[in-house]
């Protein structure tokens, strides 16, 4: 499972012009849900998210998580992030999960993340979505819960 993770002055998400989800500072999460993921992998990188110290203290370093600032998550679902770009000139998604397993394992995402007390927005999954994200220094960082420590 892979998240990349934004940091945020604000962000929306909308479907067919609808807007769906809206956060303030925090941080949007896109999620790639790969073959093989289990629940395990979704706890392990909601509480890598929420926790991470990415948010600046008084003295403007990075000592501050999500849950210190009382951040705000929206979560996106994106097969994309799995994308093997190895070969040829047009990306491979085998490595992605099938729609089935990989909603299960958002949904899971989803719930473990509002189980952090974050106030969390959401995408749709499988849907086309239009992400407007007001990036915050920026900052950018890809988690992968099959490279651990």
């Amino acid at each position: 499972m892979k998240a990349l993770l934004q940091r945020v002055i604000g962000a929306r998400v909308s479907v067919a012009g609808e807007e769906v989800g809206r956060i303030g500072r925090g941080l949007v999460v896109f999620l790639g849900v790969a073959s093989g993921d289990t629940e395990k992998d979704a706890r392990y990188l909601v509480q890598k998210a929420v926790n991470l110290r990415i948010f600046a203290d008084e003295a403007g370093k990075f000592n501050r998580s999500a849950l210190d600032v009382g951040g705000e998550l929206l979560l996106v679902s994106q097969f994309t992030l799995l994308a093997d770009t190895r070969r040829g000139r047009r990306p491979s998604f085998t490595a992605a999960a099938p729609p089935a397993q990989a909603e299960k394992l958002f949904l899971e995402f989803v719930k473990q993340a509002r189980a952090t007390g974050l106030r969390v927005q959401t995408g749709r999954f499988a849907q086309y979505m239009a992400v407007e994200i007001h990036n915050d220094g920026p900052v950018t960082i890809l988690l992968d819960s099959r490279e651990k420590a």
